[in-house]
């Protein structure tokens, strides 16, 4: 379990990425050597965006999951400016990154890569938590070529539905955008964008204005590339669909129908998660230390103002 620490524990180094209310720097514990991805949440900044409720939210779904595509909580602190969350350090950098670089991924990659995610998704929805935020900046990449799942602020703890419009415009499931309520099924619509996107390099609603998204993601017209996998075109075609009662992931066979499928062919999925399939790529780390795989970001000098002992709502944590 994730354990309060203080931050004299660590040695706080560079920052390996930048979000709407904070930053996650690189530390290593002293007292080990160990290093760990410390995210740093302004406070003031979490008040001001209304957005208590969805680090609320980050936080409790982070303290109960544990699984070995999930990256893990570590420990907590916090004072009058900050929440500090000491996440598991992946040091391979992001999928974004990764395929950024190599354009898009064969079939075989890309299978065992959305395997990971069918089985991080089955996963969390056992626990009825819905992800919400699937993009290939949140992927990261183990030092084995295994996928984490990061950063969880827009999770979502949901029996039923749900109606706070939240995502990236790329991914966006229809019934997000035309606020029906939402559950479950919009994380099996992302992971159809995903699988698009490793294989054509590019999402399937690409477009630099995100009114033109919506309304290509509402006109669910796909255009496959001529070399597009077939295995891969079909079983996007299943689970890009906007009526609910036919995209896979959501009909009575659950997660299944999208195992069996034969996209999936061959895939020893109890190997998979157990981490005994070799992976076709492993990032080049030199140290547990590495941070070679992030791009490089100049640090803040400025401090997040504090915020007074009866605003806090955190201080219960």
């Amino acid at each position: 379990m994730a354990k309060k620490f203080t931050l004299s524990e660590f040695d706080i180094m560079q920052t390996l990425g930048t979000g709407s209310f904070g930053r996650v720097k690189l530390a290593r514990v002293k007292a080990t050597g160990e290093f760990v991805a410390l995210k740093i949440l302004k406070k003031a900044e979490i008040l001001r965006l209304k957005q208590v409720d969805h680090v609320i939210s980050e936080f409790s779904i982070l303290r109960t999951i544990r699984h070995p595509f999930l990256v893990n909580l570590i420990g907590y602190t916090q004072d009058d400016r900050y929440l500090y969350l000491g996440l598991e350090y992946i040091s391979g950098g992001e999928l974004f990154t990764y395929l950024r670089n190599i354009g898009r991924l064969d079939s075989g990659h890309s299978k065992l890569f959305a395997g990971q995610i069918a089985l991080m998704f089955e996963y969390l929805h056992s626990m009825n938590i819905i992800y919400r935020d699937l993009k290939p900046e949140n992927l990261l990449i183990s030092p084995d070529g295994y996928l984490k799942l990061t950063d969880f602020g827009f999770a979502k703890v949901v029996e039923g539905r749900t109606y706070t419009l939240c995502g990236t415009p790329e991914y966006l499931a229809p019934e997000i955008l035309l606020n029906k309520g939402h559950g479950k099924p919009v994380d099996w619509w992302t992971l159809g964008v995903i699988i698009y996107e490793m294989l054509a390099g590019i999402d399937p609603f690409s477009d630099e204005d995100p009114m033109s998204i919506y309304q290509k993601i509402l006109k669910g017209k796909i255009k496959f590339p001529r070399n597009f996998d077939k295995n891969g075109k079909s079983l996007v075609k299943h689970i890009l669909v906007a009526d609910l009662t036919k995209r896979y992931g959501n009909l009575k066979n659950g997660v299944n129908d999208i195992k069996n499928h034969r996209f999936f062919a061959g895939l020893d999925w109890q190997r998979l998660v157990q981490k005994l399939i070799d992976m076709p790529y492993r990032p080049p780390v030199k140290s547990a230390g590495d941070a070679s795989n992030f791009p490089h970001y100049p640090d803040s000098t400025t401090l997040s103002p504090p915020i007074k002992h009866s605003d806090d709502p955190f201080l219960n944590w």
